[in-house]
């Protein structure tokens, strides 16, 4: 009795955490998508959203490009990682977060620092006597952003499945004849995709709704989902808008979500070490 008592006592935080900062907030992104400026029913935001179609097309398509990107440097990096002894696990896995500690805004500066025109790399080009390369403003540069942001967010959740795995498993396939690329392909990939799809979700779902890497690395020249819902919170003070197309990126993480959920074996090691 003391423990059901106890128990309905500390899952009330919770409860009133969730209330506080998901639910009402997503009644009240519910509200102003569904009403105009003066508070009445209208589905105008609604239908306004076809408006912003190649926008929202544009914004997956980066997000897709970046996590293409971030897994295909983050899993090797992570598989190779779990093959190390502890000690240099630990340290690499610091040094893969520590960058995650600094400010959001600090790294995205710094990479301007980096790729400006009179940046890092074209100072050292003409150190050299060659001629300095356009970097900043391009979408190379917003994509190369996107991926430094958020490729920890790939590495940590499949770092985490992959340093669980039963190595009696990979001995097992190597008795019965199989070679390293079918036990990578028939062992290691499959058990190792809840820490794939968490790190895709992480990583896709910020790339789409980000929009101070295509502000400061994009220069204003490229526009994404989420810079279209900043300007009309910030500068069009069209909150009802801005709420309409924030159900765009609403229904993207639940299809994410979905997916996940589709493809989930059960196995809680997929869960991320930060």
């Amino acid at each position: 009795m003391r423990s059901r008592a106890t128990n309905r006592f500390l899952d009330k935080p919770y409860l009133v955490w969730s209330l506080l900062f998901i639910v009402a907030p997503l009644v009240m992104v519910l509200y102003f998508a569904l009403t105009d400026r003066s508070g009445a029913f209208s589905l105008d935001n609604i239908r306004a959203i076809s408006e912003y179609f190649s926008t929202i097309l544009l914004s997956v398509i980066y997000g897709l490009i970046a996590t293409i990107i971030c897994l295909i440097l983050g899993y090797p990096f992570a598989y190779f990682l779990s093959k190390h002894t502890e000690h240099t696990q630990r340290t690499m896995v610091l040094l893969v977060m520590l960058p995650m500690w600094m400010n959001f805004l600090i790294r995205t500066y710094s990479l301007m620092t980096i790729l400006g025109e009179s940046g890092v790399i074209n100072t050292f080009l003409n150190s050299l006597g060659l001629r300095g390369v356009h970097l900043i403003n391009t979408p190379g540069a917003v994509i190369l952003g996107m991926v430094y942001n958020f490729l920890p967010y790939m590495i940590l959740p499949i770092y985490s499945v992959l340093s669980k795995l039963d190595n009696s498993l990979i001995e097992a396939a190597w008795d019965l004849g199989s070679n390293k690329i079918t036990t990578f392909r028939r062992v290691i990939l499959p058990m190792s995709v809840p820490g794939l799809l968490s790190g895709i979700t992480m990583v896709f779902v910020p790339c789409v709704s980000t929009f101070y890497i295509t502000q400061k690395l994009g220069g204003g020249q490229i526009v994404l989902i989420g810079d279209i819902i900043e300007s009309q919170f910030q500068s069009a003070n069209n909150y009802n808008l801005g709420a309409s197309l924030s159900f765009v990126l609403m229904i993207l993480i639940f299809i994410c979500l979905g997916v996940m959920n589709h493809f989930d074996t059960g196995n809680d090691d997929g869960g991320v070490v930060i």
